[in-house]
């Protein structure tokens, strides 16, 4: 009797002795701090690429007038008779960053060619234009309504403007007057809608106001030049676009 009370004692004082180092151990499991986590970083996140095309409705800035050399020499300012800017069809591609789901920004290079024409008492001129265009703009997007987007934006930049040689055929002798080129301001205005396709897919649609500062369009031909002409024989107005753009924004996931 006495050895199985003195076992049975035994038995309990190392439960005893045991539970508490368990219940330790247990401890140490569940509130152990906690490791580490290592986060993943998303590369490229709010970056997207774009292109458009666009249709200019209406090209004002054609030059009015240009000075006549007479001798002396003396200029005289003579009017054209009529005077437009041909130039209907342009291209833009560029690369943005989304900073919110209301505001992004983009840099886009832009290329459009045309043609000047005019005529003076029935003679007629021509001249090829291109224009070359870095634009900084920024959009805000108004919210996004079963897929559409619709924007405001407004962009600067710079424009190179080239004249190629104005041809006028007085009469059947055909002279050469040689094209200014230069670099000038630019701004633009614009609104619009994008919509949806997929996921990282929109497609835009918008109106754009844009005008580049007035500038040097021909010079004097070799007669006149022989004649002491010197300088510019005409600048444009500024060209001044309204257009309507379609394009495309891959966004960068």
């Amino acid at each position: 009797m006495f050895m199985r009370l003195a076992a049975t004692s035994a038995i309990a004082a190392l439960t005893g002795i045991a539970a508490p180092a368990y219940a330790a151990d247990l401890d140490e499991i569940i509130y152990a701090k906690e490791l580490p986590v290592t986060q993943t970083v998303e590369i490229g996140s709010g970056w997207y690429l774009r292109g458009d095309l666009g249709y200019s409705a209406r090209t004002r800035g054609a030059a009015t007038s240009n000075l006549i050399i007479t001798p002396g020499p003396t200029y005289t300012a003579t009017n054209f008779n009529a005077s437009s800017i041909d130039n209907d069809w342009s291209g833009a591609v560029g690369v943005g960053y989304n900073f919110t789901d209301y505001l992004r920004a983009d840099l886009t290079f832009d290329y459009s060619a045309g043609h000047f024409n005019a005529s003076t008492a029935g003679v007629p001129d021509s001249q090829k234009i291109e224009e070359y265009g870095f634009m900084a703009n920024a959009y805000v997007d108004l919210g996004t309504f079963v897929g559409f987007t619709p924007y405001v934006g407004a962009g600067a930049g710079v424009t190179r403007v080239e004249y190629g040689t104005l041809t006028r055929d007085p009469l059947g002798a055909t002279t050469r007057h040689p094209g200014e080129e230069s670099w000038r301001f630019t701004y633009a205005l614009m609104t619009g809608v994008s919509y949806d396709i997929s996921k990282n897919l929109k497609l835009d649609l918008g109106y754009r106001y844009s005008k580049v500062d007035d500038g040097a369009q021909f010079g004097y031909d070799t007669a006149s030049v022989a004649a002491g002409a010197r300088g510019v024989q005409a600048y444009d107005n500024g060209i001044e676009k309204h257009e309507i753009r379609a394009g495309l924004r891959y966004s960068l996931w």
